[in-house]
């Protein structure tokens, strides 16, 4: 349907181009008939050769349609109100300022700069239109400071470890723990989705790998969870930053805009967040400091479910995750044991637990004990021969 409004576009373009300028042609090559006769001439011959581009440029123009759609919904309506708002403002002062240039009647001036002018003015208008929507939705509701879209004002930060907006970025959504954690009551204050993270969810749901697109309806379900059984405030932001690329670099700017933090599990965007002066709530973090401690000594009961890479050292893993790497542990593949912790190694990937199979150490102290015995025997016989 698309491509054929699309042709019928092309062949009305052809018939008008053809009835304004055929004419032209026609008096070149000294072609004189009826007028009427050679108006519809005109006229079919424009939209016949415009018919002949249309078959070739159909699907390119059908695609160009399509991604100017996609990313026309992607913008928030407050974007595309100011951003059309302001651009035919700086087109209505480009016409002021010509009026004059147009009665100079010296060329270039005249008709050349009076473009110009249009498409500077407008350009700056789409600019400041589109990039200071704040300013614009704060003048017209008359409040002094108010986030984009929210429905409360900035709240000052009484104390410098409290932060009233916890933003939440798109991996946190698709990983999913987001939600047990509010559930528990430890995530206080007001949760805040920006519209540019709910962009990206919902072009990672519609993605054609099918991978991807769980993880987007995964990260689309929890965001909808959060919002229907209100555990804590959920809030959207509305705004966005098209002069930012990077959803991680807008979440850093909107966190300084609105005094909040970040909440994610994103390994490196924690990393980056070091060093731009902004705090960061990550869960990977929050998980591995609530694992158990283990300390030398202590015994635990596991199941060797694999080879280890060295020796015949199996691994097997806690509840938690946690790896836990057995000495002579290949011997007891799939068996459920009880061993004794040697060491722990914390590392950037987690706990890493070393420890060795309890029953060795009772072998050990076993013979101990009985070559201690031994020898006690030994001295006493040499004592009663003495």
């Amino acid at each position: 349907m698309r491509k054929k409004i699309i042709r019928l576009i092309y062949i009305v373009v052809g018939a008008a181009i053809g009835f304004y300028y055929l004419p032209l042609f026609w008096d070149l090559v000294k072609v004189h008939l009826n007028n009427a006769l050679l108006v519809f001439i005109d006229i079919i011959l424009g939209a016949f050769i415009f018919f002949i581009l249309s078959l070739l440029l159909a699907k390119p123009t059908e695609q160009l349609v399509v991604r100017i759609e996609k990313s026309l919904t992607k913008l928030s309506p407050v974007y595309l109100f100011f951003g059309t708002l302001l651009t035919i403002v700086g087109l209505v002062l480009a016409v002021l300022v010509s009026i004059p240039l147009w009665r100079t009647g010296i060329p270039v001036i005249n008709n050349v700069l009076p473009i110009l002018l249009m498409i500077t003015f407008s350009y700056f208008g789409y600019r400041i239109g589109t990039t200071r929507l704040d300013d614009w939705k704060n003048l017209l509701s008359g409040h002094r400071v108010r986030p984009k879209n929210l429905n409360t004002e900035v709240i000052d930060q009484k104390d410098e470890n409290y932060h009233h907006y916890k933003i939440l970025d798109t991996n946190i959504l698709i990983d999913g723990r987001i939600y047990d954690l509010v559930k528990t009551g430890f995530l206080e204050g007001t949760l805040l989705v920006p519209n540019f993270v709910l962009y990206e969810l919902q072009y990672i749901a519609d993605s054609g790998e099918n991978i991807k697109r769980v993880r987007g309806r995964r990260g689309l379900d929890i965001l909808n969870k959060l919002r229907k059984e209100k555990i804590v405030p959920i809030e959207m932001y509305d705004g966005d930053f098209e002069d930012i690329p990077e959803v991680d670099s807008k979440l850093i700017v909107l966190a300084k805009k609105v005094n909040g933090v970040i909440v994610t599990n994103d390994y490196n965007l924690n990393k980056v967040i070091q060093f731009q002066n902004v705090q960061v709530l990550n869960i990977n973090n929050l998980a591995k400091s609530l694992r158990p401690r283990v300390i030398p000594g202590e015994t635990l009961n596991v199941v060797v479910v694999k080879n280890g890479t060295e020796r015949q050292q199996g691994v097997a893993y806690l509840d938690d995750g946690t790896m836990v790497v057995v000495e002579d542990g290949r011997y007891f593949m799939n068996k459920r044991i009880e061993v004794e912790v040697t060491s722990a190694l914390q590392t950037d990937a987690g706990r890493m637990i070393f420890a060795r199979p309890l029953h060795s150490r009772r072998g050990i102290n076993e013979k101990n004990s009985e070559s201690s015995k031994g020898e006690k025997k030994v001295t006493k016989s040499d004592k009663d021969s003495k």
